[in-house]
């Protein structure tokens, strides 16, 4: 049996959390009216430095609002990392567009600006950079890319709430961002999203098409097809909450990150370890680790061992053109394909130790000199 179970990812519910839920039940403020939702979108626009954040249901929802609001319809092309989470390319399917997928810097694998340009077509609307597992896109070539064709810039930050690009938070680079609270991100709700954006206009219609398109000066009247994407006054109450402490919740994260870059220093012939650019302050939502092809284990193999020791991680997402949803047989993105076939997220929250990441950063060593012997 091993010596103790430690998740891949856990909240920290450690704030004001038990009394504003409290406070929602004492008010039967229960749904999506009642003041933690305005306060929570107020806080979340100045963190993000920016005028307008609007709360939804989820991350999912928060990019197809995204989408909806920029006029992304049918037969529009997005281009979109092919190394992501699914709910980036399903939005933009959603919308019955087209995903347009690039490949991944290996050391960032996040979004390889130099292979954008290639990809543009007279269909392009939009460009979606998506700051994976916390770590920020190279933003100024996205954006300057943009400009120079007419298009827009979507931020996918579901994964780096508090991590920045050149001195400015991540929410606030593109013509509009997007983050989710999912139970195992930075800060959470249980469910629930968020966009950020510094446009009135877009900010206006987003909230028009979050709820059920009715008119805001005249209820009940519904000048357009809207959504039921609205964020409850319990899950505001307790992402206000989670807010309140973020600068406990980032530096729990990045110590935890520091524990891992000194416990497996000796590991880098094996791994590729997170790498935090000089432009940027990684908001590790997941400590993300790449074994290399001379490590001579097989990644699979290293986390089913893991899980003997009580030591739970995830895989790296799946390319997206591996899907059979959004297969291309002749693809090739060989970065992507590798990160994904290689990488491992270890467990990175708040309740780690550093007694923890010894215990983990051991058990790996053991793991690989048993694979390799």
């Amino acid at each position: 049996m091993p010596r103790k179970f430690i998740p891949v990812s856990h909240p920290l519910l450690a704030g004001n959390e038990k009394a504003y839920v409290d406070e929602c039940l004492a008010t039967s403020q229960i749904s999506s009216a009642g003041r933690f939702i305005s306060a929570f979108e107020k806080a979340s626009a100045d963190f993000c430095g920016v005028d307008h954040a609007i709360a939804c249901s989820s991350g999912t929802t928060a990019l197809h609002l995204a989408l909806l609001a920029l006029g992304i319809g049918p037969g529009d092309e997005v281009i979109v990392p092919a190394f992501t989470y699914v709910a980036s390319v399903n939005a933009i399917r959603y919308c019955n567009a087209v995903p347009v997928l690039v490949d991944s810097e290996p050391a960032t694998m996040t979004m390889d600006p130099a292979k954008i340009e290639g990809r543009i077509t007279p269909r392009t609307k939009a460009i979606m950079a998506v700051h994976l597992y916390g770590q920020p896109v190279d933003m100024d070539p996205v954006i300057a890319i943009a400009r120079r064709h007419g298009l827009f810039v979507i931020e996918d930050a579901a994964e780096a709430f508090g991590a920045s690009y050149k001195g400015r938070k991540a929410g606030s680079l593109g013509d509009v961002a997007t983050f989710s609270f999912f139970g195992n991100k930075i800060i959470t709700t249980g469910e629930g999203g968020m966009l950020t954006t510094r446009d009135p206009r877009l900010a206006a219609q987003i909230r028009l098409l979050r709820g059920q398109g009715m008119d805001p000066d005249r209820r009940y009247w519904f000048p357009m097809v809207g959504y039921n994407y609205r964020m409850t006054n319990i899950q505001a109450a307790i992402g206000l909450a989670q807010l309140e402490c973020i600068d406990v919740h980032l530096e729990s994260r990045r110590r935890v990150a520091g524990w891992y870059h000194r416990h497996l220093q000796d590991a880098r012939n094996v791994f590729a370890l997170p790498e935090e650019r000089p432009w940027a302050r990684h908001s590790f939502w997941m400590y993300t680790v790449v074994l290399k092809p001379e490590a001579g284990c097989e990644r699979d193999t290293m986390m089913r061992q893991l899980a003997e020791a009580g030591i739970e991680t995830r895989p790296a997402f799946y390319p997206m053109h591996v899907m059979p949803v959004y297969s291309e047989p002749l693809g090739s993105y060989p970065v992507a394909e590798y990160l994904g076939a290689n990488g491992i997220n270890l467990p990175t929250h708040a309740l780690l130790t550093e007694d923890d990441v010894l215990y983990i950063a051991g058990h790996i060593r053991a793991t690989r000199a048993a694979m390799t012997a």
